[in-house]
């Protein structure tokens, strides 16, 4: 049986906020902080070094991972948590060349986010070697795809615009190149349908403090597709990821299974914290999920351009070709979107000039975006935006 959305009632938001950022960070679930506080208490405080066993925090990362695989479309198994995105995207790309050593180009787009490029280029500067990261424009990736190219390494949706990739498309034309496949899924997990085990691509990474709601910081995920793991190489081969971590084997041999990617110990709290926030998905199906955002995105749309003609849509007119988030350009974003979290509006902004909204149907419904949008016109119509504190940059936007 599904679930009515939304679910306000699991989720600790401060009163008279409307969030439309969960897209970078979600809000609180209820349930964290009674699990997070046995976690330190009864766990940390009365097992000690007995909580690995009597508490099974040994087994976490996987079994944490077999709950974010449903919302992946991925089987139990293939899903290992641990360490950052950044460390999760370095490992993908360096098992995906490993898998194709005869050749040299990486292939990306523009629209990535930079952590992924920078990721790349490290890997490559490391390597010491001919490779290439080739990024070329969104719309040019599927033509990009040739003989040359060793993976294709791309975010489903773009963290800016919303914009997404045909992502069962894009690894068919990989797959018939004979390169390898790897999604960044930072943006899509918990936010649209996922099906891994029919796309078939070979890894894919994503986050889990967006729309998953673990968190500032919470653990990253990699995908592995099971057939495989047996032929994946770990490039950062950490004592978790040995066959038998407590043999204490002075060689490395990964382990037979999904376990081979964990690299260094978990954060056993934050990681407990995302095991509870995992709560809120029980008995929602990721279809609902995706047509209520689709709802409540176009009615945005149209409260804002209806209110605010100055504001330019900058995400794709059609809701197929967008995630769960809009974004406008505004000559002033940063300053507006000051303002706009002052009114009890957040979002957030990206440079150079636009305004990102996103829209989780677990806590937000339709009144909830048309106040938004009224509050926004305010905003534009008065020129609140144009106050001093507003014109003040803060180290995070």
């Amino acid at each position: 049986m599904t679930i009515a959305l939304p679910r306000k009632d699991l989720f600790d938001l401060p009163e008279g906020i409307i969030y439309l950022d969960g897209n970078s960070l979600g809000p609180l679930p209820r349930a964290v902080m009674a699990h997070v506080s046995q976690v330190v208490t009864e766990q940390w405080g009365g097992q000690l070094i007995r909580g690995w066993n009597q508490s099974r925090w040994m087994q976490q990362p996987g079994r944490v991972g077999d709950v974010v695989a449903r919302l992946l479309g991925a089987p139990s198994g293939s899903v290992m948590m641990g360490d950052t995105l950044s460390i999760k995207v370095f490992q993908a790309l360096a098992a995906s060349l490993a898998l194709r050593p005869e050749r040299r180009v990486i292939l990306s787009d523009n629209g990535n986010f930079p952590t992924d490029l920078y990721m790349a280029q490290g890997l490559i500067d490391t390597l010491g070697s001919d490779h290439e990261l080739r990024v070329v424009e969104p719309e040019a990736v599927e033509a990009a795809i040739d003989e040359s190219v060793a993976v294709v390494m791309l975010t489903q949706v773009d963290y800016r615009s919303g914009r997404m990739h045909d992502m069962a498309n894009i690894t068919r034309l990989t797959h018939q190149a004979g390169a390898v496949s790897l999604w960044d899924l930072a943006h899509s997990a918990g936010a649209v349908p996922l099906d891994l085990t029919a796309t078939a691509c070979e890894f894919a990474v994503g986050c889990t403090y967006k729309y998953l709601n673990g968190g500032p910081g919470s653990p990253a995920f990699i995908y592995v597709r099971p057939d495989m793991i047996e032929h994946t190489r770990p490039a950062l081969a950490g004592w978790m990821g040995h066959a038998a971590p407590f043999a204490f084997d002075r060689s490395y041999q990964p382990a037979m299974s999904i376990e081979r990617m964990r690299v260094g110990t978990q954060p056993v709290i934050q990681t407990s914290a995302l095991e509870a926030a995992m709560g809120v998905w029980e008995g929602v199906d990721m279809q609902d999920i995706r047509q209520a955002s689709i709802e409540l995105s176009e009615r945005f749309i149209r409260e804002v351009e209806a209110r605010c003609p100055d504001l330019t849509l900058v995400s794709p007119r059609k809701a197929s070709e967008r995630g769960s988030q809009v974004s406008f350009a505004c000559e002033h974003g940063y300053a507006v979107m000051q303002a706009l979290i002052d009114a009890g509006v957040i979002g957030d902004f990206r440079a150079p000039n636009i305004m990102r909204f996103g829209f989780t149907p677990l806590y937000l419904d339709e009144e909830d975006v048309i106040k938004a949008a009224s509050i926004l016109q305010d905003i534009l119509d008065h020129e609140r935006w144009n106050a001093p504190q507003y014109q003040v940059v803060n180290a995070v936007t």
